[in-house]
């Protein structure tokens, strides 16, 4: 019993941990002379893909690859399908135009570099693995992002004017909160997913793609939400975009580099899904009813598409 408390314990203590570690290291970045732009480039963007990263490291340290690469492809899944859906249903969501030429493209790179990787048969061999040297190409597309975005001309950075700055004491006290929270919730919530899937017979992927996907992304969640109040939808999609290629480029190269990762023929399923959800939201804010735009009906069809998803996955 006391497992399965902390399991759900961790979520909430890993989210807390990603925000006070990133609130601290802002605050120092700031006070070490950064600009906001590099600071929000980097260690704010991180932000949201910290709690998907420690998993899948502390999985990966323990072996448990299935479970990591579940938790990648379900929460690209449910940010593009749910996250958008359900802001746009709120308000519609509006698309820069750098976006819309830019990070849809990154995007849908993203998932063809992953799907190619992860098909090892492909090439004549006899299974598909997410081997050390396939993380070190991950990451190195990661690295290739970042300098796009850092070179990018119009790069939209109203964002990240809001960083709070705190006395040198309290962002040191922030980050060690929130390296503490981060260990602590990513092992309860690696620990716990193991004895769940052994009690109930589900498999590590399989709780990835769903409740461990779910949860590690509601704080995109919530900022889309909280953006699509104020009719400020252009950052829910920007968060979205910007999380996905994180998780794939960065969390999914950093786990194989540690422990390669088994890929198992059945996500070739999922794989298929955050595919068609990525080239079905381009060809929307391109050619959709209002341009540049995702309507409330078109948010309906993407919270429709995660439904299905779910069922396909349970079920």
């Amino acid at each position: 019993m006391i497992t399965y408390f902390l399991f759900f314990l961790g979520f909430v203590v890993l989210i807390l941990g990603a925000k006070f570690l990133v609130d601290g290291a802002s605050s120092m970045g700031i006070k070490a002379g950064l600009s906001q732009f590099i600071i929000g480039l980097t260690i704010v963007a991180l932000g949201t893909s910290l709690p998907e990263l420690i998993i899948n490291v502390i999985a990966s340290l323990n072996g448990k690859t299935d479970l990591a690469i579940g938790n990648v492809l379900g929460s690209n899944i449910m940010n593009i399908l749910l996250i958008l859906g359900i802001t746009a249903i709120i308000y519609p969501v509006k698309v820069n135009k750098n976006i819309c030429k830019r990070d849809t493209w990154i995007n849908l790179i993203s998932i063809l570099l992953l799907g190619l990787l992860a098909k090892d048969t492909l090439f004549n061999k006899s299974n598909n693995t997410i081997d050390r040297l396939d993380g070190f190409i991950l990451l190195s597309f990661f690295g290739i992002m970042i300098y796009i975005l850092a070179t990018s001309k119009n790069t939209n950075s109203d964002d990240n004017s809001k960083i709070t700055t705190y006395p040198l004491y309290k962002s040191i006290v922030l980050i060690i909160a929130g390296g503490l929270g981060l260990f602590f919730g990513g092992d309860w919530i690696v620990k716990g997913a193991t004895e769940i899937s052994i009690s109930f017979g589900i498999s590590q992927s399989t709780l990835g793609l769903t409740l461990i996907a779910m949860a590690t992304s509601l704080p995109e969640l919530v900022t889309s939400i909280v953006a699509a109040l104020k009719k400020n939808t252009d950052i829910a999609i920007g968060n979205v975009l910007g999380s996905n290629i994180f998780n794939i480029f960065l969390v999914l190269g950093a786990s194989a580099s540690i422990t390669p990762i088994q890929y198992e023929g059945n996500l070739d399923t999922e794989i298929i899904i955050l595919f068609l959800s990525s080239v079905f939201l381009m060809i929307v804010i391109r050619l959709g009813k209002t341009k540049l735009t995702i309507t409330r009906a078109e948010g309906a069809i993407l919270v429709s598409g995660y439904l299905l998803f779910l069922w396909l996955t349970v079920f």
